[in-house]
């Protein structure tokens, strides 16, 4: 695919890279400083999570683990199915860790709220989310996020990692998916 091709998938860049990056350094800072004196474990979720979780963990002054889950919700959808299955779990035992999950996008709340009963069974000294986009319009369940890299529209984005049937995750920015390319 090229470059052209990709991007006819983007109907508008929603946020560009070095807005992107800004911001990431920002969380990693105050992340650094929540964090000082602790040992972190960073749990991303895949794949979408990944671009993020990378540019992130290069931004903290602090040390920290990675360990990842695979969970699925969507398939080849623009909607949650609301149906949430682990593909890949943990390597790392979370009890008397301080975790930070990393998520691309909370959405709907299902998957991530699924993600935190899951997690929190296993008895982590903290845990906390970081998520670089947010819908709070398609809240359909509220889970706490605390670090929120930006709050969006509700349109179906991909880019830096976000996907539409695992094509357009290699955009260094976030764009809206082109209305003409979902069938």
């Amino acid at each position: 695919m090229t470059q052209t091709e990709l991007e006819s998938a983007v109907g508008e860049v929603l946020i560009d890279e070095p807005t992107l990056q800004t911001r990431i350094a920002e969380l990693g800072d105050e992340i650094s400083s929540d964090y000082a004196g602790k040992d972190l474990l960073l749990v991303g979720v895949l794949k979408g999570a990944v671009f993020f979780m990378a540019d992130l963990m290069r931004s903290l002054t602090v040390p920290c683990e990675v360990d990842f889950m695979a969970i699925s919700s969507y398939g080849a959808e623009t909607d949650s199915s609301g149906v949430v299955r682990i593909l890949k779990d943990l390597d790392i035992p979370l009890q008397g860790r301080d975790v930070l999950v990393v998520e691309d996008i909370v959405d709907s709340g299902l998957t991530l709220s699924y993600l935190m009963r899951n997690l929190r069974a296993r008895d982590p000294a903290s845990l906390e989310v970081c998520a670089l986009l947010t819908k709070p319009d398609r809240r359909e369940i509220e889970v706490p996020v605390k670090y929120v890299g930006f709050e969006i529209p509700n349109r179906f984005v991909i880019g830096y990692g976000l996907d539409y049937a695992e094509r357009y995750r290699n955009l260094r920015y976030v764009g809206v998916l082109n209305e003409e390319i979902v069938p």
